[in-house]
């Protein structure tokens, strides 16, 4: 089974309506979306079944026990993250602030304070039609790489025989992200016409490099700013990245996915496109240097 994964420069490229028309092109039986920060691959690959659904347990939060506590204000006074406030009268700690150190259940002198671990998210498997893996990281918490790690691997653990399996990672370069790329065959990057999306492109080909993972490069939108699509064209021909193709601009797409549908549901320029994207794909896959 080759893995595929797909990322951006940052949030709102297309990165996860490309995924959604590989997804149902390929009709593959393994996928996961990996933004744990803001997943959203579900809306557009509607399931039927119920999830098997677990936490996700981070670090450590302190909890303060109001019948023990005499009201003394140490955990406040020496709380260097300013997680204790006092509330109708009671210290609690603010758990988006918190990052569980430990230095409030030291110095409590009643033991009234005390660290417990945090469910920092929830993962969830639906084994149905397909091996859909997913997650959502809660607010403010981290261990975001480990989470993304969790993911992949409840997918390729459950995921039945299929020739390729299709992952919608995270934008951007940051940890999820670095999590995503580790174990995959192909990562093909949706780059955005601009000075930006260009700036983008650059810091993703530094991070996969490292992982030595082979790239394809597509431009969303390419009709809206030619120019700066042939400079991305051009930046990859110089570096011998697969460029893979332009995609244009289809303000059907957005009504599409407002509808829960992909863009692979309907006819139109933008479908044509992502089909002959999806055969180089194909193809670039099979070959022996991916």
């Amino acid at each position: 089974m080759k893995r595929l994964l797909i990322l951006s420069g940052k949030g709102g490229t297309g990165k996860t309506t490309t995924a959604a028309a590989l997804i149902r092109f390929s009709g593959t039986k393994a996928i996961a979306d990996c933004d744990v920060d803001a997943p959203n691959l579900h809306l557009v690959t509607r399931q039927d079944s119920q999830p098997v659904r677990t936490e996700f347990l981070g670090g450590d939060k302190a909890v303060i026990d109001p019948q023990r506590c005499i009201d003394c204000g140490a955990c406040q006074k020496h709380c260097r993250f300013d997680a204790v406030t006092k509330i109708d009268g009671k210290y609690q700690v603010n758990e988006y602030a918190c990052e569980g150190c430990g230095v409030c259940e030291y110095v409590c002198p009643e033991e009234a304070v005390q660290l417990h671990t945090d469910i920092a998210g929830h993962k969830e498997l639906y084994l149905a039609d397909q091996v859909f893996s997913t997650a959502t990281l809660k607010m403010g918490r981290g261990n975001s790489g480990k989470l993304v790690n969790d993911v992949k691997m409840a997918m390729l653990k459950n995921a039945p025989d299929t020739e390729i399996s299709i992952i919608d990672g995270s934008p951007g370069i940051g940890c999820p992200v670095i999590a995503s790329v580790s174990g995959m065959d192909l990562v093909l990057v949706v780059a955005e016409p601009s000075l930006s999306g260009i700036s983008d492109l650059k810091r993703l080909v530094k991070t996969a490099n490292v992982f030595q993972t082979p790239l394809a490069v597509c431009v969303n939108k390419a009709d809206v700013a030619p120019e700066r699509a042939e400079e991305i064209y051009q930046f990859c021909m110089e570096n011998e990245i697969h460029f893979v193709g332009f995609l244009p601009y289809d303000k059907e797409a957005s009504k599409q996915m407002n509808q829960g549908k992909s863009v692979a549901d309907t006819e139109g320029p933008l479908k044509d496109a992502l089909w002959q994207m999806y055969q180089k794909i194909v193809m670039l896959l099979r070959t022996k240097d991916v």
